[in-house]
């Protein structure tokens, strides 16, 4: 996917991976929607981004609210045109310490699907009919090594990933034939905020940079098209262009 020119709607943006695939995008020519809760940390990344003289727009809203999906779709493409390139990177891990299934609230767990899995779902239901009226897209799901793993205490944030992960691949099935692409993306473990609320203990020095990730992931989806639409795909073992 050739960025320059293009609309991407990257939720999550005002912190981490988020933030740094948002200023990557444009850097790359993409006019940015950047989506989160936080107002002040979500400004700050698009008015960083129009200091270097690229287009940036904030949105702030609440992925797992539903009410929210139609307005945030349609204030999208008024700011920055039809979506072309859809990137779901908000995430909900549950209350912390994480805590095994048997303690976790009902509540926890469902707060945790709107956001991880309904969340996304809603909003693609919502992009994936203008992209075909356009001729295409492509939609990005975040996703994590818990949704294949068994990790004790990671039991609401793994469902709501492994869900993800397979509605990658019915998304991928039901809208082939719109000329729309979806992929599932582990990005890896990275030095960020979230990562720290999980793990407090680990060590900063092993984890990836959000920047690098980020650079890796929007040359991924630089040169998508080699790659079956509705794959899981670990950003660590992609070799790049060829």
């Amino acid at each position: 996917m050739k960025l320059e020119g293009k609309s991407a709607l990257v939720t999550g943006a005002s912190r981490g991976l988020g933030a740094a695939l948002a200023r990557r995008l444009a850097e790359r020519g993409a006019r940015v929607v950047g989506v989160a809760r936080g107002r002040e940390a979500l400004e700050a990344v698009v008015e960083s981004i129009r200091g270097e003289g690229h287009e940036a727009h904030a949105l702030v809203a609440d992925l797992g609210d539903k009410s929210v999906i139609h307005r945030l779709a349609g204030a999208a493409a008024e700011l920055a045109g039809p979506v072309d390139l859809l990137i779901h990177n908000a995430s909900e891990l549950g209350p912390t310490p994480l805590r095994l299934l048997l303690d976790t609230e009902c509540e926890d767990l469902l707060r945790v699907l709107e956001v991880n899995l309904l969340g996304p779902f809603r909003l693609t239901k919502v992009v994936a009919g203008s992209m075909a009226l356009c001729g295409g897209g492509l939609v990005v799901h975040l996703s994590s090594d818990a949704a294949v793993n068994a990790y004790p205490t990671w039991g609401a944030y793994s469902v709501s990933k492994a869900s993800l992960d397979h509605l990658t691949r019915l998304w991928a099935v039901e809208l082939a034939e719109l000329g729309v692409r979806v992929l599932s993306v582990d990005p890896g473990d990275m030095d960020t905020a979230m990562h720290a609320a999980a793990i407090p203990d680990a060590d900063p020095s092993e984890l990836a940079d959000p920047r690098v990730v980020a650079a890796r992931l929007v040359e991924l989806i630089e040169n998508n098209d080699g790659l079956e639409s509705g794959s899981r795909i670990e950003l660590a073992a992609f070799k790049g262009a060829a």
